[in-house]
């Protein structure tokens, strides 16, 4: 019989249970953590919460966070971690693709890190690896859908707030969310290492860093925005 062992982090007094088949958090996950500015007592949308890293901080100041996930296992290891860290109560936890499981509901805050790794058409698969970082051939598909989904959803003056590959193009990022009515900014940069996938697709990566993000050469870092995009009020 194998052990497969216990993979626990420990972040801001939180401690998760990362379990097999959900993916340990990463450098861009911390990066959206620090910058959550959730206020007191408002209304929290976690959308693709994964272990519920994101909805379990935000319960520490939210009156309700609601966290959703694709994945059954994601969504069943989030509920454990709310109740791991005694903020059950105010995490409610859904199974279902991006905005599907909250129809006909408004927040405050929507949170996110959707995954925006560009995937080649030639290097796709079906492993709960792969589909963690999946964004799609030009990294979009999901960020896309994440800011054009928001307005509906976010009560006036409300904020969502999510984490950008600078190569995947700051000024688009801007207009789609001018196009989607929201006012954006940048709220955060940092610079992270260059990821390990992003080197065994560097020459598409370069085919679709329109903006000069990516330093010619071999990269050793890469920049990570925060952007939020505001409904007015």
């Amino acid at each position: 019989m194998s052990d497969a062992g216990l993979l626990l982090f420990l972040y801001e007094g939180c401690l998760f249970r990362i379990a097999e088949g959900v993916q340990p958090p990463k450098v861009g996950s911390v990066f959206l953590l620090r910058h959550l500015d959730v206020g007191e007592g408002e209304e929290v949308l976690d959308l693709g919460t994964g272990a519920g890293f994101a909805a379990v901080l935000a319960a520490r100041k939210a009156k309700r966070v609601v966290a959703t996930d694709l994945v059954p296992e994601c969504a069943a290891l989030a509920a454990q971690n709310a109740l791991l860290n005694g903020v059950a109560d105010r995490v409610e936890v859904r199974v279902g693709d991006c905005y599907e499981p909250v129809k006909g509901m408004t927040f405050d805050l929507i949170v996110s890190g959707p995954p925006q790794m560009p995937t080649p058409p030639d290097r796709e698969r079906d492993d709960w690896m792969a589909r963690a970082d999946h964004g799609g051939p030009d990294g979009w598909a999901l960020l896309d859908r994440v800011i054009r989904g928001a307005p509906e959803h976010l009560r006036p003056g409300g904020r969502l707030r999510f984490t950008l590959f600078a190569f995947l193009g700051l000024r688009k990022a801007l207009a789609t969310l001018e196009a989607a009515g929201l006012e954006g900014r940048v709220v955060a940069r940092e610079i992270e290492p260059f990821p390990r996938l992003g080197y065994e697709r560097l020459a598409h990566l370069r085919t679709l860093d329109t903006e000069g993000f990516l330093p010619p050469g071999t990269p050793r870092t890469v920049e990570r925005l925060l952007l939020e995009g505001r409904r007015p009020s």
